[in-house]
């Protein structure tokens, strides 16, 4: 496929794409004249590459989930971390949520009346709600290879 075709059928710019082939994150298969020409394998790793962004993954840490032939390559542990660490943001913003919602409505004359209120501002002043600092980029190992079952 070219790389309007690509682009076409994956939905992404073709700035993007040659930005991802930069960055070792996809191949090109060759060229036709002037236009990049691309297997079929690079809509999976397309997808893979946007689902690693959604849940938050470094480009890099995207480009270490594909082994040398450009297949999926993916270390179970550091889904299992970025799922925790999901979670985690999860439980802030709804406690950030449950919070304003809370002051939105209570009764008290003002925010500095409520007790759910200041106990917000005390944990945000302690710095509780802020999205949590980048870990460091483990080594990630070769998954197992065997098929799922389910």
């Amino acid at each position: 496929m070219d790389i309007a075709a690509v682009a076409k059928k994956s939905g992404v710019p073709a700035s993007t794409l040659r930005f991802y082939e930069e960055k070792g994150l996809i191949a090109s298969v060759g060229r036709d004249g002037l236009r990049r020409r691309f297997a079929p394998i690079v809509l999976n790793q397309l997808s893979l590459i946007a689902l690693g962004k959604a849940a938050g993954f470094s480009l890099g840490e995207i480009g270490r989930m594909f082994s040398s032939d450009g297949r999926a390559n993916i270390d179970r542990e550091s889904l299992k971390g970025k799922a925790d660490d999901i979670d985690a943001t999860i439980r802030r913003l709804q406690a950030l949520s449950n919070g304003l919602r809370h002051a939105a409505v209570c009764p008290a004359t003002n925010h500095s009346e409520c007790p759910t209120f200041q106990r917000l501002l005390r944990v945000a002043g302690a710095g509780k709600l802020a999205p949590p600092q980048k870990k460091p980029v483990r080594a990630i190992t070769p998954a197992r290879t065997t098929p799922c079952s389910d």
